[in-house]
């Protein structure tokens, strides 16, 4: 059996495969990524290294996560030998309603202030993953975090575009100006940007543990800035939010067993798209080649389909999901797959009647241990609110809800909107293989599609698969979106062959050379050799280190 995983189809790449023997971990930054490994090596788990890792994603990445925002992970540990996953996504403030926004002649939910905000989950995530499944205190894994907050860390080139990109819109929260400029002077790529507010609030929660988030003196200060700036977060929603353990989801896809986060998470889409691919010979056709370009776009369309149809908060909506994830009903909505002609207008498949951004990182052992945990404060800087004196931007991730009340992800008091936030696992015979996932709000689901058909159908070894030329179909998910027409969104790398191709087809083709999609971290465990491996996105800050 050809290694694909590792020899690959012998195409050039940017960047090597790092390999290890006893810990790999891909982050979108490097630091972040050195300071996960650092755990490891002081005698730390995956899951340790998991949480250190995602606190100094929250220091050093402000502009795509943080403590105001959410997270989601899939964790397997080997002695257990079952997979797990966790929602760590807060519900709507017990205030918000649909008619409260409608009476204030809102058509959606706002993007940027503090009624945009959701009770952030991500603080109950790390204290639910570290309780049940890791060795070190909450306390001991923030260190590193606090030291770059307190003395400051270099500013990535992506995170200088995210404060120039966001300063005339956030502009107006005074807060967000004193955080993240100088002078009213974005910070710019190389300068040192400290955040004594923001340590001062993770001092606290070393200190007294998520109690004191979510019920203690940062509960307090919270809730204070939200009443002052017309906010609906309160400190009763703040101490009723807990995160969850949940059963993960999965298909087989060509011999492999794919996990994914279950509902609220849009996790199912990665996994219909695979049960809907799989009845095609991807194999057989070139990885950019108009054929699987277009069958794949048009298996994403029909998932996004019934996403938008089916897909809510599990505890207020029914959800079949043991349907939407059968081979019987892949095999029904593939039939309205035509290989030469796009769908115009998608729409959910009939079920039989029942009673801007992110950032992602993997970490696997040598014991075949693994975590891949997502976060994010959704669009670029969340809701650009600032609350108070804790150096906290909080997310915004309550314009994801509908205000149309029929709608499954209609809004309601308490209630957890659908999430683009979506981790991924494939075991073989058994045993963890390949474990990633990207930011990218919609793209998400799209781009890890491709990764995984890069690698199984087409052999790339997987920094080959990562740097591979993507797509990306629109619309997606948002309510501001889903009336626009499709459109098929391509980065620089695919033939002029493949887009007339596409376009022949009926696809709306769009290259844009500067647009790139996602930024994808892969680990994986050579099912051979043993050896760990991991693989970094170079569209953005994502590095893999080893040990």
């Amino acid at each position: 059996m050809k290694a694909f995983w590792i020899e690959g189809t012998g195409k050039p790449t940017g960047r090597p495969i790092v390999m290890g023997t006893r810990g790999v971990i891909s982050a979108g930054h490097p630091l972040a990524a050195q300071a996960g490994l650092r755990v490891l090596m002081d005698g730390g788990n995956v899951v340790d290294a998991a949480i250190a890792t995602s606190a100094v994603l929250a220091v050093i990445r402000p502009h795509m996560t943080g403590l105001g925002g959410d997270l989601f992970c899939l964790i397997y540990l080997a002695k257990e030998g079952r997979v797990v996953a966790i929602n760590a996504s807060g519900p709507a403030p017990q205030a918000a309603t649909i008619d409260f926004f409608r009476q204030r002649g809102m058509p959606y939910v706002p993007t940027d202030g503090p009624l945009a905000v959701e009770t952030p989950g991500c603080v109950a995530g790390w204290e639910l993953a570290l309780e049940r499944f890791g060795t070190m205190p909450l306390a001991r894994v923030l260190d590193q975090a606090i030291e770059f907050a307190e003395k400051g860390a270099p500013v990535s080139k992506y995170l200088a575009k995210g404060m120039s990109d966001s300063l005339q819109r956030l502009s107006q929260f005074p807060n967000w100006l004193a955080t993240f400029t100088s002078e009213g002077r974005p910070y710019r790529q190389g300068e040192i940007l400290k955040q004594p507010k923001l340590a001062r609030t993770l001092r606290t929660l070393q200190e007294g543990g998520a109690d004191a988030f979510y019920r203690g003196p940062i509960a307090d200060a919270i809730a204070t800035a939200m009443e002052q700036e017309g906010g609906l977060l309160t400190r009763e929603d703040l101490a009723s939010c807990r995160a969850e353990l949940l059963e993960p989801i999965k298909v087989d896809y060509r011999g492999y067993t794919v996990y994914e986060q279950p509902p609220v998470s849009q996790g199912h889409i990665l996994l219909q798209q695979l049960a809907l691919a799989e009845g095609f010979d991807l194999a057989s056709m070139g990885p950019q080649s108009a054929e699987a370009v277009h069958l794949m776009a048009e298996c994403k369309k029909l998932a996004f389909a019934d996403r938008l149809r089916y897909l809510g908060d599990p505890a207020r909506v029914k959800l079949p999901m043991d349907q939407l994830l059968s081979k019987e009903y892949a095999a029904a909505r593939r039939s309205s797959i035509d290989p030469d002609h796009a769908i115009l207008a998608a729409a959910p498949g009939v079920l039989a009647s029942q009673g801007t951004d992110t950032t992602h990182h993997c970490i696997i052992d040598a014991e075949g241990n693994t975590v891949s945990m997502i976060q994010s404060i959704y669009h670029v800087f969340g809701s650009g609110f600032v609350a108070g004196d804790t150096g906290m931007v909080f997310n915004n991730r309550m314009s994801a809800f509908f205000l149309d009340p029929n709608h499954p992800n209609a809004l309601a008091p308490g209630k957890r909107t659908a999430h683009t936030l979506n981790t991924y696992m494939v075991f073989k015979d058994g045993k963890p293989f390949l474990v990633g996932g990207t930011p990218g709000a919609d793209d998400q689901v799209q781009v890890n599609f491709q990764v995984i058909s890069n690698m199984i159908d087409h052999g790339m070894n997987l920094q080959e698969a990562i740097e591979a030329p993507r797509w990306s179909s629109t619309p997606g998910s948002l309510p501001s979106e889903i009336t626009h027409s499709y459109e098929l969104k391509l980065e620089k790398g695919f033939s002029d062959e493949a887009m007339e191709g596409l376009r022949r087809k009926g696809h709306v083709v769009k290259m844009d050379p500067a647009v790139t999609f996602s930024s994808e971290k892969v680990v994986l465990l050579d099912p051979e050799t043993g050896v760990l491996c991991g693989g970094s996105d170079p569209r953005r800050d994502a590095y893999t280190v080893a040990w």
